[in-house]
């Protein structure tokens, strides 16, 4: 069974995109490259909502992207996606699956395959929804020594308090904290 972990940069004060959507405030360095090569290549596959997809296939197929960050950019090419959108008719990124029907029950789906984890980049509505039926099993919140005042919350919408279980911690030299939670209770 896989698990579901929502991976995200996050400022201190909660945002995970600034008010026009921007991320410009990254706070990212070579300890936190090779750390993001780890995460992704170990990844049995990674899950966008439509806008987060939107970005990452408008990048990491391209040469730009080549150029910048070979290893990164072979791995976001070979690994394979899930787009969870109404509103998509057609993907084009290598090796990326379009999920139209309720995103909780593709998941509940997804879990059960065999093979690594699943990890969720972005995509804060999609996160939100999945939060709301305790469908995300591990939280890695990279938060970043920036406050931005407003922006993008990582948790909107949700109807309810979400009692967590911190399970690790890092420190990266740039000052970046890594968080890892796990929800107290779980769907079976």
């Amino acid at each position: 069974m896989s698990k579901i972990i929502l991976f995200n940069l996050i400022t201190l004060d909660g945002f995970f995109a600034g008010p026009g959507g921007e991320i410009d405030w990254h706070n990212v360095d070579e300890e936190f490259n090779q750390f993001a090569i780890q995460q992704t290549g170990a990844a049995g596959g990674l899950i966008f909502g439509r806008v987060t997809y939107q970005m990452m296939a408008g990048y990491w197929p391209t040469p730009q992207a080549q150029q910048d960050d070979p290893v990164v950019t072979d791995i976001m090419n070979r690994i394979p996606k899930f787009v969870f959108s109404r509103t998509l008719t057609v993907v084009t990124w290598n090796n990326t699956r379009l999920v139209n029907w309720p995103a909780g029950d593709a998941i509940r789906d997804l879990r059960q395959q065999p093979g690594a984890d699943l990890f969720i980049f972005g995509s804060a509505n999609l996160a939100a929804s999945l939060m709301r039926e305790n469908l995300i099993d591990e939280y890695r919140l990279l938060v970043n020594p920036v406050v931005l005042g407003r922006g993008r919350p990582m948790f909107e919408d949700l109807r309810s308090p979400l009692a967590l279980r911190l399970q690790e911690t890092r420190a990266f030299r740039n000052g970046n904290v890594l968080l890892v939670y796990q929800p107290d209770h779980q769907e079976a």
